[in-house]
């Protein structure tokens, strides 16, 4: 059938958007209990040794890189350098993207059985890309504590229309549309991080370098401050190499990888969780199970093994967050014939699905009567001012 169109599901009629049907908001028939059984037990297992192989592995592909680009680019004939800086960005930057997602890890105790050892190896990786590790741990976990929720959840919280700023019905064109994901795409991590853009909502200002912040309680305070201290010293110390090499050397070898890891970074967490195949609840609707389940699996090729398939395992990746991202595929292939229809995947090549996802998603309403299950605390994305 079309895009656009219907289809019978089960003997329901689902709502179909590009090649992904919306996915039901009824309780599903299983539980997270049986969800768990149909994975083999070793995917549960963290081992210290594997953890650590992909950290020396990620690292020495980005030492390779560094060293190839300082030893030998400035021998290159200057038509050739301007092609060799490009494709090392992009390459440091992927790698890089890589590195983040370990650290992403060890967030979520999926390193090793250590706390302590996920803990001091996400704080060294996550501070030299500066990202306040334990700061941003805290608010991750109650993004996954609160997925899919319009009042609690703390990223890419999507806005009914009342709320929407006064000029986003003039970005509703394709240069609009360019100038938002360039700004989201450079601009959103460190916005995020600094003011809470496109956070939940808080009663004040809310920044993940505050220790005093609304998001934080009075016990997680002191890992704020370790946190800032990280960043601090990561700053401290490219100032010092900037000094020495010089600013436009920083800018080249550690800047511009650094913008292309947060745009990747940035990127992934939206289309994981932007779709108009995926629902959002208010707190009458909203359970975990189903929240969890509002995610999307999304195909990057070639870089879902350089991210560590932090792209096509979301969904086990929300279900079962301390499970390592070594056993994540297969895990995901073992959960499939449970979820059923439950499990949204979208193939559509992600420049496409970054495009389409702009255009079709600016903001949520209710779907009483429609497709998506006739509930007013059931929320869908639109497009139509």
């Amino acid at each position: 059938m079309g895009a656009g169109g219907r289809m019978l599901v089960d003997g329901k009629k689902e709502e179909k958007r590009g090649s992904v049907n919306r996915i039901p908001i009824e309780k599903p028939p299983f539980t997270l209990g049986q969800i768990k059984q149909a994975i083999p037990p070793h995917c549960f297992r963290r081992s210290l040794l594997r953890s650590f192989s992909y950290v020396v592995h990620d690292l020495c592909l980005a030492s390779l890189f560094y060293y190839i680009a300082t030893s030998y680019f400035h021998f290159l004939p200057q038509p050739f350098s301007y092609i060799a800086w490009p494709v090392y960005w992009v390459l440091q930057g992927c790698i890089l993207t890589g590195v983040w997602v370990i650290a992403h890890e060890c967030g979520h105790h999926a390193f090793s059985d250590y706390q302590w050892v996920d803990d001091t190896v996400g704080l060294i990786l996550h501070s030299a890309l500066l990202v306040p590790y334990f700061s941003w741990k805290i608010s991750h976990r109650r993004h996954h504590s609160n997925t899919g929720s319009m009042e609690r959840d703390e990223v890419f919280v999507p806005k009914p229309k009342s709320k929407l700023s006064c000029f986003a019905k003039y970005l509703n064109n394709p240069p609009g549309r360019v100038l938002s994901l360039v700004v989201t795409l450079t601009l959103g991590w460190p916005m995020y991080l600094a003011f809470n853009v496109s956070g939940r909502y808080y009663d004040r200002l809310a920044s993940h370098y505050n220790p005093y912040g609304p998001i934080y309680s009075d016990r997680e305070r002191l890992q704020v401050y370790i946190s800032d201290t990280g960043i601090f010293a990561v700053i401290y110390v490219l100032y010092k190499i900037a000094a020495t090499k010089g600013l436009a050397w920083l800018l080249c070898t550690y800047g511009v990888p650094l913008l292309i890891v947060n745009a990747f970074l940035v990127l992934i967490t939206y289309l994981q969780h932007t779709h108009s195949a995926l629902p959002h609840y208010d707190s009458s609707e909203w359970d975990w199970l189903r929240g969890a389940l509002s995610t999307m699996d999304r195909d990057y090729g070639v870089l879902n093994k350089v991210f560590h398939n932090i792209t096509d395992t979301h969904v086990a990746h929300h279900l079962f967050s301390t499970m390592p991202h070594y056993h994540a595929m297969e895990a995901t292939k073992a959960i499939k014939p449970i979820l059923g229809k439950y499990y949204p995947f979208d193939g559509t090549p992600i420049y496409k699905a970054m495009w389409r996802e702009a255009k079709e998603c600016l903001y949520v309403e209710p779907d009483v009567g429609g497709g998506g299950g006739g509930s007013k605390g059931v929320f869908w994305y639109r497009n139509k001012f």
